[in-house]
């Protein structure tokens, strides 16, 4: 699979190469999101610690991610683009990650660093 700038900006674009399989590639884009997404949380959380010297642990899974600062945790489970998360305070809820990189809720769709980034500020408090 072969992901390029499109030309209007700066979504990707599927440019197709030897597979005709939209199944596998969906599958295969959901992980490199997820992926994304684990590094999106390791650079927020530590920007967010710089000030106070202050580290999170990410932990990156095939269908889980864990990020840890003190007493505080978030705990992300995937299934395909199905995402469930926790949170220390009992907090929880649903999202979808979508093929253009964004995190839908039953409120809408949002960019996945926003997402990380209010998480990260939340967990590094």
């Amino acid at each position: 699979m072969n992901w390029a700038l499109a030309p209007e900006g700066m979504r990707l674009a599927k440019t197709e190469l030897a597979t005709n399989n939209p199944t596998a590639d969906s599958a295969q884009l959901y992980v490199e999101l997820w992926v994304s997404l684990a590094s999106l949380l390791r650079s927020y959380t530590a920007a967010h610690g710089l000030n106070g010297d202050r580290q999170a642990t990410v932990e990156l899974g095939e269908e889980q991610i864990t990020v840890r600062h003190a007493d505080a945790w978030l705990d992300l489970n995937r299934n395909g683009a199905q995402v469930l998360w926790k949170r220390d305070d009992g907090q929880s809820g649903m999202l979808e990650l979508t093929e253009a990189g964004q995190l839908r809720s039953a409120a809408g769709e949002e960019e996945m660093d926003m997402v990380a980034e209010a998480w990260a500020r939340e967990l590094m408090r």
